[in-house]
């Protein structure tokens, strides 16, 4: 072949990446999940990739397991197992598969392929409508950009929402027209009493907390912040806690510091009000003991999933967050913490950390739009904390990225006085909201009580010149004649 004739240009394709993606669904149930829920089988360019992802998508939507043999068998019962090179090809696409975590990635690439020849064909109709010289050019040309505007509308299909359509209930959450939920909203607050009549979101059972946020709101999320060992976990614990144990609402835990034994150890001392150390030693008295034994009792009638898996990739929390979503109906969710979640591998030539926390925070923040919950992922805080008097803590301390305060909807920061200065406020902590996107913010006060790692209300001592008098005379009947 001489290099004056033309070559042969096949459309665009990634059989690659398509057989990345089946060998993922195949042996990962979280890929299977992500996949079929992104892709159709007209993204695929190959015919056997076609119907082996028919396949894998129709176990998806049954709610079934898929594996090399159940799709084998799938195949036999619908006489395609031959026409997709049988049992070695599909064994071959198991083998052939990747990282699981990577599935995103590969999905996107078979995408974008099946976009591009989605152009070519639709550029192909429009020459040919060109070539024939129509008498209505303005005709042709409308066909043209309908063509190329069904493919941007199968691409981009959220490209916006009408406030009428809001407001009418056709595209809003709940369903229902703006009116008709007020309504109900209103009639919700009747009956509610004066303690609660303010919470719309899930009540932390922090009581100032709440009235600050307003409870947990969905796709929120939150930034808890501090230095080591100033309780952030055991603060972000008793929430879940309160969460799941009083509001009965389903709670993740991602724990990439501590063992899932470690976590479940401080809920039970928090439950029970026993001391760590005594549980840990087994020094109870029977009136202990009975309080762990009722604890642990009611701690097992309620939801609670701990993720303990250590070193996780973003894309690979993810994946595990939907499946908690999907197989426990989760409705709040912790990290603990940022700064031990890796990034997706896109940054690896990145010139520091700075990029790859930019991508969590925002994917974290789009994690908690997509699974419509509230998020609380935990933070460190730089060591500039350390060298300022009073040591209080400032959005500008947050350790390693200026993004995490741009996507996160509140930042708290953790201050506890007494870890500086034994005599500075013992037994009480400060939550300062340094950035509130649907309120106000300031300072909440907790109590902490450190030997069982619980964090409770703050009662305000209420003083008036008339509490004197009522103690002298309470003490005067003790006073000599």
């Amino acid at each position: 072949m001489s290099d004056s004739e033309p070559k042969i240009r096949i459309a665009p394709n990634s059989k690659e990446a398509e057989m990345m993606v089946l060998g993922c669904m195949l042996t990962n149930i979280n890929s299977l999940n992500i996949a079929a829920d992104a892709l159709d089988d007209s993204a695929f360019y190959y015919t056997e990739h076609k119907i082996i992802f028919q396949a894998l998508k129709g176990a998806y939507k049954s709610d079934k397991p898929a594996d090399v043999h159940i799709i084998c068998e799938e195949l036999k019962r619908q006489d395609k197992l031959k026409a997709v090179g049988g049992p070695a090809y599909i064994t071959s696409l198991a083998q052939y598969a990747g990282t699981s975590a990577y599935i995103e990635e590969y999905s996107q690439i078979v995408q974008d392929k099946s976009v591009l020849r989605r152009m070519i064909n639709a550029a192909q109709i429009v020459e040919k409508n060109a070539l024939d010289e129509p008498q209505n050019v303005l005709e042709v040309l409308d066909d043209a950009q309908q063509l190329f505007f069904k493919i941007s509308q199968a691409t981009n299909p959220n490209s916006g929402l009408l406030i009428k359509d809001i407001l009418s209930g056709v595209k809003s959450e709940s369903q229902l027209p703006y009116i008709k939920e007020l309504e109900a909203r209103q009639e919700l607050f009747l009956q509610r009493g004066p303690d609660d009549g303010s919470i719309t979101g899930i009540p932390t059972h922090l009581t100032d907390i709440d009235k600050m946020f307003n409870g947990l709101n969905n796709s929120n999320l939150m930034i808890l912040a501090a230095r080591p060992a100033m309780g952030k976990t055991a603060l972000a614990l008793n929430i879940a806690e309160n969460v799941s144990f009083k509001s009965k609402v389903p709670v993740g835990i991602f724990s990439l510091e501590m063992s899932a034994e470690q976590l479940v150890h401080r809920i039970i001392c928090s439950q029970s009000e026993v001391e760590s150390n005594k549980i840990k030693t087994g020094s109870l008295n029977n009136h202990e003991f009975q309080r762990v034994v009722q604890s642990v009792g009611e701690m097992q009638k309620h939801v609670m999933v701990i993720d303990d898996q250590a070193g996780l990739k973003i894309t690979d929390l993810r994946s595990r967050a939907r499946r908690m979503k999907e197989s426990y109906n989760i409705g709040f969710l912790v990290i603990d913490y940022l700064q031990l979640i890796s990034g997706s591998g896109n940054n690896r030539n990145a010139e520091n950390r700075q990029s790859e926390i930019s991508e969590i925070s925002r994917m974290l923040k789009n994690l908690a739009r997509e699974l419509n919950i509230p998020v609380l992922c935990l933070s460190q805080l730089s060591r500039k904390v350390e060298e300022r008097p009073g040591h209080r803590p400032n959005l500008s301390d947050l350790r390693e990225s200026g993004s995490i305060e741009q996507d996160a909807d509140i930042v708290m920061f953790l201050l506890r006085r007494e870890y500086y200065d034994a005599n500075d406020k013992p037994g009480m902590a400060e939550l300062i909201v340094a950035k509130n996107r649907h309120g106000g913010v300031g300072t909440v006060n907790l109590t902490y009580r450190k030997e069982i790692v619980r964090f409770a209300n703050y009662t305000h001592l209420s003083y008036t010149p008339d509490d004197d008098l009522e103690a002298e005379k309470a003490f005067s009947q003790f006073m000599p004649a």
